[in-house]
């Protein structure tokens, strides 16, 4: 049997118009003949088979050898050739020789390729990370804000639909409304933020009608809806309002959840104010919709971009007695043992970018999921870079959410969203 598979792998046959051993494996004889060979003279060029290499008629021709002729002709000693064994890569003229360092370890090798760097790949990004901040007001024309270039504020009617439509379309569902409220709606008690028929209850019904699986985080706060700028009532000397503002903040969730919020987040910083509010929806029967509590929200200067959008600057002083001092890192716990005690369902950094050690402290002391906010001042330096050709945009905004991600942040919520899951996407592709 091995006899007459020999016979047939010696036949010649005709490959590409030239007339070539019948082996279509291009078969060598034994080695112990080879090394004879090579004493006498130079082996002779032999034509061996890459993957890479087509002929004029195509990919090199299968000749239907059997898997035992193939197997016979192994086991007699007359091994396939394959492409020779790669020439090692030169080093520039000039390198020094030196001898090999004794390292067991080489991390390098783990990052050597595109595939392997893939392959090893800690952290991800996707759209579904995201959650887009969105501004609204009543106009119906999008107005751009000034010092956030490719932001607006968007007519709730119809600049809205289509923004979320397009947030959709690259696998952004999730958005977080901000509105922009008219100043003649605005009071020292911020009683416009409960309205039911207010702009976002609004915005919310009709995303809803047209959405329906649209994942909808909503503000409570009151500083959109206060004529002095505050998150909270203020009293006439100066003092923010704790427990009055409280009260304020669970009308203000129940009038969201009722319109269809599935998120609602404080990010006023009252003491006490997730637990009250976690009752208060939980009695008007809305056990389903969650809290998102903006747990450690610094008294940054960040913020300014996100204050002109809304018109939402503090008519006096600032918010350093209820936002948290950026100094400060172990009182972070403090606000996360609270808001996990009183019901918090997501906990939430802000800003992102400046405070990735805070997200790592909530990610290492909280099983709960971690939301960081990349604010405003983060997404127009970047912006800023880039138009001054100072950065690459789109590589330093995947940069900076990724590095987000990587810190812990299972969330971010970022006006980057949009054109970040277009880049993402487009990778995909």
């Amino acid at each position: 049997m091995i006899m007459a598979s020999t016979t047939a792998l010696n036949s010649g046959c005709n490959v590409g118009g030239a007339v070539v051993n019948r082996n279509p494996l291009f078969l060598r004889p034994p080695s112990s003949t080879l090394v004879k060979q090579s004493r006498r003279r130079s082996p002779k060029l032999r034509f061996t088979v890459r993957a890479s290499e087509t002929h004029a008629d195509g990919p090199t021709k299968k000749l239907g050898l059997s898997d035992a002729e193939c197997e016979a002709a192994v086991v007699a000693g007359t091994v396939p050739e394959a492409p020779p064994i790669p020439a090692k890569p030169a080093a520039p003229s000039g390198s020094p020789m030196v001898p090999s360092l004794p390292l067991s370890r080489r991390p390098r090798r783990n990052r050597k390729s595109p595939a392997l760097r893939a392959a090893f790949q800690e952290t991800t990004l996707s759209p579904a990370n995201f959650v887009y901040p969105l501004f609204i007001h009543e106009g119906e024309d999008d107005t751009p804000i000034g010092a956030m270039p490719g932001c607006y504020r968007l007519g709730w009617r119809h600049g809205l639909l289509e923004e979320v439509s397009k947030a959709r379309d690259v696998g952004v569902n999730s958005i977080v409304l901000f509105p922009k409220v008219p100043d003649a709606l605005k009071s020292p008690t911020g009683d416009e933020a409960y309205n039911e028929n207010g702009l976002v209850p609004r915005a919310i019904r009709l995303l809803k009608d047209k959405y329906p699986d649209l994942v909808i985080y909503t503000d409570v706060a009151l500083d959109p809806y206060s004529s002095d700028g505050h998150d909270g009532i203020v009293r006439e000397d100066g003092v923010i309002m704790n427990d009055e503002t409280v009260h304020q903040l669970c009308k203000q969730a129940i009038a969201q959840a009722r319109a269809g919020a599935d998120v609602v987040s404080p990010s006023d910083m009252m003491d006490g104010r997730v637990g009250a509010i976690r009752a208060a929806l939980d009695s008007e029967g809305f056990q389903h919709v969650s809290i998102m509590s903006y747990t450690a929200k610094y008294a940054s200067s960040f913020y300014g971009p996100f204050r002109d959008a809304l018109d939402s600057n503090p008519r006096f002083g600032d918010k350093k007695t209820y936002q948290m001092n950026p100094a400060n890192y172990r009182e972070a716990l403090i606000e996360t043992s609270e808001d996990e005690a009183e019901g918090a369902d997501i906990l939430l950094v802000k800003p992102g970018l400046p405070y990735l050690d805070i997200i790592r402290l909530l990610r290492d002391n909280s099983s709960l999921p971690i939301a960081a906010y990349q604010v405003s001042g983060e997404y127009s330096m970047i912006k800023a870079g880039g138009v001054l050709k100072m950065i690459d945009e789109e590589r330093v905004m995947l940069e900076s959410l990724m590095c987000l991600r990587r810190a812990g942040a299972d969330i971010i919520l970022t006006y980057f969203a949009l054109q970040a899951a277009r880049c993402l996407c487009d990778e995909k592709r």
